[in-house]
């Protein structure tokens, strides 16, 4: 299995948090496969993204 990581990078950490809460939770509303694993992490530039193993 490979980390799948999703296309934007944001300022600040709160804001990928959001963004990883939303893909653990609302993959009932849309038909898709909810994923295994969600993490945040830092990139080398200092912001923060969000990547997923299904």
């Amino acid at each position: 299995m490979k980390w799948i990581y999703f296309a934007k990078l944001y300022r600040s950490e709160f804001q990928a948090s959001c963004l990883a809460q939303r893909l653990e939770q609302d993959g009932w509303i849309y038909g898709y496969e909810e994923p295994n694993s969600v993490e945040i992490f830092r990139s080398r530039k200092g912001r923060f993204g969000v990547r997923f193993i299904l």
